[in-house]
């Protein structure tokens, strides 16, 4: 009825009948043998679903009843004073509370390890992995790497495990392919989810080594630490993230990342490597002054006395093309392979300098807060202030309502007990200067506090709404 009501004359009748039937002889891709995408995916999910743990976590709290008055952010601090509280409220009693959380991850080996989020493991006093077959084993923390959380825990006692997966190459897949996602979310176990590669190279200011799959295969609390897998059944993604208030906007880790810091996972630590060097990207200005045609590859803006930079040659307004034979894109591809190395090993930057190419050979460090020791001149690290700041991205920016073209790096958390938090900074503040130097990014916010001596004080300019201020903080004297 429809039809013939739209088409009421014979001939765009039998125009469309003739378009139909050549349609339908028309060659078929096999990718495309579905309306919606593949026949199924029953097969797929039957094969890898023993692959995928639930894990839970047990947390101990200690905690002070009278937090929400005595606590840094507490409004009667501002009426009574630091030092009020600290004389009447520090010595108040702790009480403990436990909390429970659900996460997923994989096994990797007969061995027991499995790989999962550091998020889901990182403060948990007690693990417990349960399997597709609903057997239930204690495990711990082998190696953890807030960086680009991942861990690896291992099952504690003798189990018998089903097949490990197998780890696949996330720097092929492609935008577009299909992948499912199989987890716990919400507690409700051996979940799958199937989607598309979205896009590759993410960053949401998650860490400094941000480099997210992201896929419209829905993820949800309890995903986090879960595979993410191509259609060969291979992991090609650490399911980590999402976007509370959009849908189907995911996060993975791909599993390169977690292939490059495996074995140092096994060992209990991860090191990275380190130049010592101040990079930025290359704009179209940038590109033009310098004489270059191009906006791939990075500016050295400084370069670390002493460092492993300085040592090899490298100068200030050099321009890196390659490094070890890889083109580099960008400053944030830079640093990501540079920490992927192995300290004491040779690289090879390929370089452009007043015009002319060069080729340069350096040694790796060790990078500075990762040596393990405290660092030449007494400097202090970010984590002695107990702030964790991140660059400003656009997901960021809506969070803590700042301007999407805010410069500087924005203040995510503060540890309590420490100088930062006692100092009244918040969470959602954007810090402009350190020491009265602008910093415009994550990394000149660190190269700064690298540079400090045991006893400076920090000098902070910072910004909340509408207005900036100075904050000084005394370091701590533990």
């Amino acid at each position: 009825m429809l039809i013939l009501h739209k088409y009421n004359s014979a001939r765009r009748l039998f125009s469309l009948i003739a378009i139909l039937s050549m349609v339908s002889f028309l060659p078929i891709n096999s990718a495309f043998a579905g309306a919606n995408g593949p026949a199924g995916f029953a097969d797929l999910a039957e094969s890898v679903k023993d692959i995928v743990v639930n894990i839970s976590t047990t947390q101990v709290l200690k905690e002070n009843p009278m937090q929400p008055f005595v606590g840094p952010n507490s409004p009667f601090r501002e009426f009574f004073g630091d030092d009020f509280f600290k004389k009447f409220f520090n010595d108040h009693p702790q009480s403990q509370m436990k909390t429970h959380a659900l996460g997923s991850g994989f096994i990797i080996d007969q061995d027991g390890s499995i790989l999962t989020n550091n998020h889901v493991v990182e403060k948990a006093s007690e693990i417990k992995i349960k399997t597709a077959a609903g057997k239930e084993y204690d495990a711990k923390v082998v190696g953890r790497d807030p960086k680009t959380d991942i861990a690896l825990i291992k099952i504690t006692t003798d189990a018998k495990l089903p097949k490990a997966a197998k780890l696949g190459n996330s720097d092929a897949i492609r935008v577009g392919d299909w992948v499912i996602a199989v987890g716990n979310p919400f507690g409700l176990g051996n979940t799958v989810t199937a989607g598309i590669i979205s896009a590759k190279g993410r960053i949401i200011g998650a860490g400094p080594y941000d480099d997210f799959l992201q896929t419209d295969a829905a993820i949800n609390p309890g995903n986090s630490g879960g595979p993410l897998f191509n259609m060969d059944g291979e992991v090609v993604g650490i399911n980590t993230a999402i976007v509370a208030q959009g849908q189907g906007i995911g996060f993975a880790t791909p599993i390169s990342i977690a292939k490059e810091i495996l074995a140092q996972l096994k060992t209990g630590k991860v090191v990275r490597g380190w130049l010592g060097i101040m990079i930025q990207d290359i704009t179209p200005d940038l590109a033009e002054s310098f004489g270059i045609s191009e906006t791939t590859g990075v500016i050295i803006a400084d370069v670390m006395p002493d460092s492993p930079a300085e040592k090899a040659g490298i100068k200030r307004g050099d321009i890196v093309k390659s490094l070890n034979g890889k083109p580099i894109e960008n400053a944030h591809m830079l640093s990501r392979l540079v920490a992927a190395l192995g300290p004491e090993t040779t690289a090879t930057l390929e370089i452009i300098r007043d015009g002319k190419p060069q080729s340069i050979k350096v040694t790796i460090g060790t990078m500075p807060e990762e040596a393990g020791e405290k660092k030449k001149g007494g400097e202090k690290g970010e984590s002695a202030w107990g702030i964790t700041a991140q660059n400003v991205t656009p997901e960021l920016a809506q969070k803590y309502g700042l301007d999407d073209n805010e410069t500087g790096v924005v203040i995510t958390e503060l540890k309590p007990g420490t100088p930062a938090s006692e100092a009244r900074l918040r969470p959602g503040d954007v810090i402009k200067e350190v020491n009265r130097q602008k910093v415009h990014n994550l990394r000149e916010y660190r190269q700064v506090l690298q540079k400090m001596k045991k006893e400076e004080t920090l000098l902070l300019l910072v910004k909340r709404g509408g207005n900036t201020f100075y904050i000084a903080i005394k370091p701590s004297r533990e």
